[in-house]
């Protein structure tokens, strides 16, 4: 016998937690059950605690240990960052159904792949999940999509088959030649993630072309100077890339204005929708996206307004370029992974290879919801976003920076003397626990965003933010 003549067995610490393996889950489930419980007191911001290098034990501790290790040590600073009153970064919560679908994701663990091929079935639950979201979204079935980590994926993804689109354009294949020659990008407000894609892309973060604004304090795209500046590239090919909410003030571009200048006009039409997709969902503001049918490519971003766990977005592609999306992503040298040509694969469709079932998350939740669910979801937070708006009109020591047009409160402290101190205030309200809002900076202006995309966010939720801002002013 080879090995020392020493019979082979599995590792003693993991045969001991695959026995045990209920009574680990059981602890994580009423751990987690409690952690949802209580997500509405959990502190929103904690205190950074001095680390000490990390070692590794020789055995391990085994699976019931290292849970004990885990919340004697960090448990108590995880922050409530899918609760109420988070309201940083457009960050959602996770539904329960979503919650659900997360864990399976994770027990199955698929590598969501083919859907013709021999193998696991899971990219199948993913074409499913796409095809709802478009059905949520009121869009054609004219798209073909997937899942990726978050917006910045998303984006990537999109751009680059923008990016194979152009070079096509010319009789040349990016994807195989790399890129030659200059890309033209038409944008106004583009968010940091596009500008990270274009970096990434190769094309360069400076390589835009900034069209300007509407006038009246908007971010939207003045589509006079957009078709100047079209005009003024001669026929040449060109990617235009426009938002479906902006991060500051959630403005839209104006999409059937777009949709008659793609009628005109040869380029790819990207609308980054990460959040302001899912205004689509009411029809008290589906008429911001009119129009957004006739894009290339749309992104879209689930762990926001959908409210499923993090790592988790969607991007859209008209079916008419799959060609294109394949030529971008195939695993062209692996002959063990199929002719990437011949049949539907999410090998060859996007970045990763190896990914887990991020569409099963979002497959619970629209099922469990349906559309009025997040029809709800969606007019609740754009209310409760007015209603911290209001309040802001009303106070004399706040200023709002913009308009309040759908789920984000942008605002600042009253008077040019106090510019200064926002920061300061920023931090102290962080600091008390209760809420969590980020910084920005609006037409010259330092500010403080609030973003309201959290499915618990209720009207005492919206008060005991007012109060803490008050109680922090009524000091001064």
């Amino acid at each position: 016998m080879d090995l020392n003549d020493q019979p082979v067995h599995m590792n003693k610490q993991l045969e001991n937690d695959l026995k045990q393996v209920d009574s680990l889950l059981e602890k994580v489930k009423w751990q987690g059950l409690d952690f949802l419980e209580k997500l509405s007191e959990r502190p929103t911001s904690a205190t950074p605690v001095s680390q000490t290098p990390e070692t590794l034990n020789e055995d391990g501790l085994g699976g019931l240990n290292t849970l004990s290790l885990f919340n004697k040590r960090f448990e108590q600073l995880i922050v409530g960052s899918s609760g109420p009153r988070y309201l940083g970064f457009v960050t959602g919560g996770s539904t329960p159904a979503a919650i659900a679908g997360d864990w399976l994701a994770t027990i199955f663990d698929q590598n969501t792949q083919t859907v013709k091929g021999q193998g696991d079935i899971s990219a199948i639950i993913e074409t499913g999940a796409i095809q709802l979201l478009l059905d949520l979204f009121g869009l054609p079935g004219g798209f073909l999509g997937g899942f990726v980590t978050g917006a910045t994926m998303s984006n990537f993804t999109c751009l680059a088959v923008a990016r194979q689109w152009v070079g096509r354009q010319s009789g040349k294949d990016f994807a195989r030649e790399g890129v030659s020659g200059h890309i033209h990008i038409l944008s106004a407000v583009p968010h940091s993630s596009v500008i990270k894609s274009l970096s990434m892309l190769g094309i360069g973060s400076n390589n835009f072309e900034k069209v300007k604004v509407e006038e009246g304090n908007r971010e939207s795209i003045d589509p006079e100077d957009l078709e100047s500046k079209i005009k003024a590239l001669n026929g040449q090919p060109f990617i235009l890339i426009t938002s479906a909410g902006t991060v500051n003030t959630v403005d839209f571009d104006d999409f059937k204005a777009i949709s008659k200048l793609k009628e005109k006009y040869n380029f790819w039409w990207h609308i980054d929708g990460a959040f302001g997709a899912f205004a689509a969902c009411s029809p008290k503001y589906q008429h911001l996206v009119a129009g957004w049918e006739n894009a290339d490519s749309i992104t879209v971003d689930c762990h926001k307004w959908l409210n499923v766990p993090y790592e988790n977005a969607a991007f859209f592609v008209k079916e008419q370029h799959k060609i294109l999306q394949t030529e971008t992503f195939q695993n062209a040298n692996a002959p063990y992974l199929g002719d990437p040509m011949e049949n539907f694969s999410y090998l060859n469709f996007l970045p990763e290879n190896s990914r887990r079932l991020r569409a099963l998350p979002v497959w619970f939740t629209l099922k469990a919801y349906g559309k009025k669910g997040y029809r709800d979801i969606v007019e609740n937070s754009v209310n409760m976003a007015r209603l911290l708006g209001q309040f802001i009109e009303q106070s004399k020591a706040f200023d709002l920076l913009a308009t309040v047009r759908l789920n984000n409160v942008c605002f600042t402290l009253s008077g040019e003397q106090n510019q200064d101190k926002v920061p300061v205030f920023l931090a102290r309200l962080n600091e008390t626990g209760k809420v969590f809002m980020t910084p920005t900076v609006y037409n010259g202006k330092k500010g403080i965003r609030a973003s309201f995309v959290n499915w618990r966010t209720t009207e005492e939720d919206v008060q005991i933010v007012i109060d803490e801002m008050s109680k922090l002013t009524d000091n001064e």
